[in-house]
C-alpha cells in the first residue's frame, strides 16, 4: 500500500494461524474530508487508550502530542497510543482483557479470536454508539460492511476503509519477461505457467521460477483462492456460492488438481528444493535477484507496490475475479472493550479517524516537515535528507488507522488510487455468505486438533514436496479423526440459520 516498509497484516496473520487474508468488501462510500463537529466541551477530559499491533516509534510521543491538540479541540479528549509487537499481541491483549486493564479502542480480528472475545463478553456492542457518535464511520462504510462483524445481531467491530475486496494472481519480473519475449497476456490460467517457468529454469539457472510470497507458507497460500473460507479452518464455500453447501475443500477435486499441478512444478524444478521447510520471504528473494515470481492477493496498485518493494518492475496477471467475503472485512477491525471507562469518548475518537483528514494523516504519516513534505495538496514525499531508514515515525500500516481514502499519496503512487480502490470495492462480486461469521465455541477442541493436522500436512502438500497420491488420503483421514466433519456440520448449521434471517 505504501513505500514506508509496510509489514502487511495479512502476511502476518497467515503465518500466525495458517489462514489466508482474502481482502473483501463492496460498495464503499467515499468519505469526505469533513471533520467531526466540536463537542464535549463541558465534559471532563478523558484519555483514550488505543491498542494496535506495531512497534513503538522513536517520535511517537511527539506525534501523539500533536494528535492530542487536535483531538482535545474537537472532542475534549486525548489519546494514549499503545502499539504492541505482533509476536506479543495475543498474549498481551488476552491478559489486558482478562484483568480488566483500561483499554478503550483495540484492533480486533476474526483471525485473532474475535468471536471468542465476543462470546466471553469482552467487547462492547457498538450499534447504539455508532448511531449516536459514529456518523463519519457510517458515511464512510456501506451497511453491508458494517454488518459483516455482527454476532447474534449486534456489531462488535468496525473495519477500516481500505481495499475491501481482492482478486488473485501472479507477480512476475518484467525484465525477464521482456528478455525472453514472454507475453504475459497469453497467461490465462495456472496451467499456462508451465512453459513460462520452464524458460526461466532453462535460461536463468540461478533464479528460482516460483517462490512462496510469505515465509513458511506455500505458493497458493496467499495468492490463489477460489472459495469463501467462512472463518478459516476446514469447511468452505467453493466458488463463493455452492448453493450454500459447506464442504471440506481438502476433499474436493479442485484441491486435488491444485496439488497435482504443484507436485508437477516441484518435480520439474520450478520451486526451491526445500520449499516445504524454507523460511525465506519470496518477495525478498525477488529483490535479491534470486526468484522470478510469486502468487499474491491483488488490488489496484499491486504492480506499483510490488515493484517498489522489490526494486524491480513487476508484471501482474490476474487469475480470478475480485470477490468480497466476510473474512476480509472482519480480518481488520476496531472494537471497544468492555474495559473502557468511557466508550462514548472511544467512539468519538474512532469516528474522527474516519472523518477528519488532518488527524488521519497525522496519525498515519506523522508531522509535516519532519516526517514528510507536501509536493501538492494531497501528494507527499520524504523531507530532504530523510529516508525510510532514518524516519522516526513509520508504523507502515495506513490501512489500519481508520479511513485510508483520506490518505495523502506518495510521489511514487498513483494520485488517483483511492478513486480506483473505491471502484474496485464496488465492482467486486459478493460471496453468497457475505456477512456470515462462524462461532467456534461449540467446536473449539476440534478446531485445535484440525489446525495441528493442517500444520502437519498443508505446506508439504502445497509445495509439491509431498506426493499427493500417497499423502492426500492420509491428510483427509487425519482431518476426519481430528473432527473436521463435526466442524463442517456446525458451520453448515450456523450458515443455514444465518441464511434464514437474511430472507
Amino acid at each position: 500500500m505504501d513505500r514506508r516498509g509496510k509489514k502487511a497484516v495479512y502476511s502476518i496473520l497467515t503465518l500466525a494461524i495458517t489462514a489466508t487474508m482474502v481482502l473483501s468488501g463492496c460498495s464503499t462510500k467515499k468519505a469526505g474530508g469533513e471533520s467531526a463537529s466540536t463537542d464535549g466541551k463541558n465534559e471532563a477530559p478523558y484519555e483514550v487508550t488505543m491498542a494496535f499491533y506495531g512497534n513503538e516509534q522513536k517520535d511517537m510521543q511527539e506525534v501523539q502530542n500533536e494528535m492530542n491538540k487536535l483531538i482535545q479541540s474537537k472532542i475534549n479528549a486525548t489519546v494514549k497510543l499503545l502499539p504492541i509487537a505482533v509476536s506479543n499481541w495475543a498474549q498481551q491483549t488476552n491478559l489486558m482483557l482478562a484483568s480488566n486493564e483500561k483499554i478503550d479502542l483495540m484492533f480486533t480480528s476474526s483471525l485473532f479470536n474475535y468471536s471468542t472475545q465476543v462470546a466471553k463478553g469482552q467487547l462492547t456492542p457498538l450499534d447504539d454508539l455508532l448511531d449516536k457518535d459514529g456518523e463519519g464511520i457510517k458515511k464512510a462504510l456501506d451497511p453491508s460492511q458494517l454488518s459483516a462483524s455482527k454476532v447474534d445481531g449486534k456489531i462488535y467491530g468496525v473495519t477500516p476503509v481500505r481495499d475491501l475486496a481482492s482478486d488473485y494472481g501472479i507477480l512476475m519480473r518484467k525484465d525477464l519477461l521482456d528478455k525472453y519475449h514472454i507475453d504475459a497476456a497469453n497467461i490465462k490460467n495456472i496451467n499456462d505457467l508451465d512453459a513460462v517457468f520452464q524458460v526461466i529454469k532453462d535460461k536463468e539457472p540461478a533464479i528460482v521460477p516460483l517462490v512462496a510470497k510469505n515465509p513458511g507458507t506455500a505458493p497458493f497460500d496467499a495468492g490463489y483462492i477460489t472459495y469463501d473460507p467462512l472463518g478459516g479452518g476446514v469447511g468452505v464455500l467453493p466458488d463463493y456460492d455452492n448453493n450454500m453447501k459447506v464442504v471440506d475443500f481438502y476433499e474436493t477435486p479442485k484441491y486435488a488438481e491444485q496439488l497435482s499441478t504443484l507436485r508437477r512444478w516441484y518435480q520439474q524444478g520450478f520451486m526451491l528444493k526445500d520449499a516445504g521447510t524454507s523460511k525465506q520471504d519470496g518477495r525478498e528473494m525477488v529483490k535479491a535477484g534470486k526468484a522470478f515470481a510469486y502468487f499474491s492477493n491483488l488490488k489496484p496498485g499491486s504492480e506499483i507496490e510490488a515493484s517498489r518493494k522489490s526494486g524491480k518492475e513487476m508484471t501482474v496477471v490476474r487469475l480470478t475475479p475480485a470477490y468480497a467475503t466476510t473474512d476480509s472485512i472482519t480480518g481488520i477491525m476496531w472494537s471497544i472493550p468492555v474495559n473502557s471507562q468511557n466508550p462514548e469518548k472511544a467512539m468519538k475518537l474512532l469516528n474522527l479517524l474516519y472523518s477528519d483528514k488532518e488527524l488521519y494523516n497525522l496519525f498515519t504519516w506523522g508531522i509535516e516537515g519532519k516526517h514528510y513534505v507536501k509536493k501538492s495538496d494531497n501528494v507527499i514525499d520524504y523531507p530532504q535528507g530523510v529516508d525510510i531508514q532514518s524516519l522516526g515515525y513509520n508504523f507502515g500500516t495506513p490501512y489500519l488507522f481508520g479511513n485510508q481514502f483520506l490518505s495523502y499519496t506518495w510521489t511514487t503512487e498513483d494520485p488517483d488510487i483511492w478513486n480506483k480502490m473505491d471502484k474496485f470495492n464496488r465492482g467486486a462480486k459478493k460471496s453468497k455468505a457475505l456477512g456470515f461469521s462462524f462461532n467456534v465455541d461449540n467446536v473449539k477442541t476440534e478446531m485445535a486438533a484440525v489446525n495441528n493436522v493442517l500444520s502437519e500436512f498443508r505446506v508439504g502438500l502445497e509445495t509439491g514436496t509431498l506426493d499427493p497420491a500417497e499423502n492426500l488420503p492420509k491428510f483427509i483421514e487425519k482431518l476426519k479423526a481430528a473432527g473436521s466433519d463435526k466442524i463442517i456440520s456446525e458451520k453448515q448449521k450456523q450458515l443455514d440459520e444465518w441464511a434464514k434471517i437474511q430472507k
